[in-house]
C-alpha cells in the first residue's frame, strides 16, 4: 500500500508542477499578445480618450459660438429687411 501512495504523491507533484508551468506560459502568452496588439494599435491613428474628449469640447464650443453667431446675423437681417420709413420733409426744406 505504501507504494501505492507513493506513485500516487509523485503523480499528484507532477500534475501540479505541469499546471503550474501552464498557468505561466499562459501569463506569459497573454503579456505577449497584450504587447503586440499595444503595438499594432500604437501604429494606427488611434487618440487617447483625453484628447478625444479635449477635441470633443472644443467642437461643442464651436457648435454653441455658430448657434450665437447665426443668431445674431438672423437679429441684424430681420432688422436690416424692415422697411424704413420715410424721412419726415422739415419745414425749412418745403419752403
Amino acid at each position: 500500500m505504501q507504494s501505492e501512495n507513493r506513485l500516487f504523491d509523485d503523480f499528484v507533484k507532477m500534475m501540479n508542477g505541469a499546471a503550474g508551468t501552464l498557468a505561466g506560459m499562459g501569463r506569459e502568452a497573454e503579456a505577449g499578445l497584450k504587447d503586440r496588439a499595444k503595438d499594432w494599435i500604437g501604429g494606427l491613428d488611434f487618440v487617447t480618450r483625453e484628447e478625444f474628449e479635449a477635441v470633443k469640447a472644443m467642437a461643442v464650443a464651436a457648435r454653441d459660438e455658430a448657434d450665437a453667431l447665426r443668431a445674431r446675423l438672423d437679429a441684424l437681417e430681420a432688422k436690416a429687411a424692415k422697411p424704413k420709413a420715410a424721412p419726415k420733409a422739415s419745414p425749412e426744406s418745403q419752403g
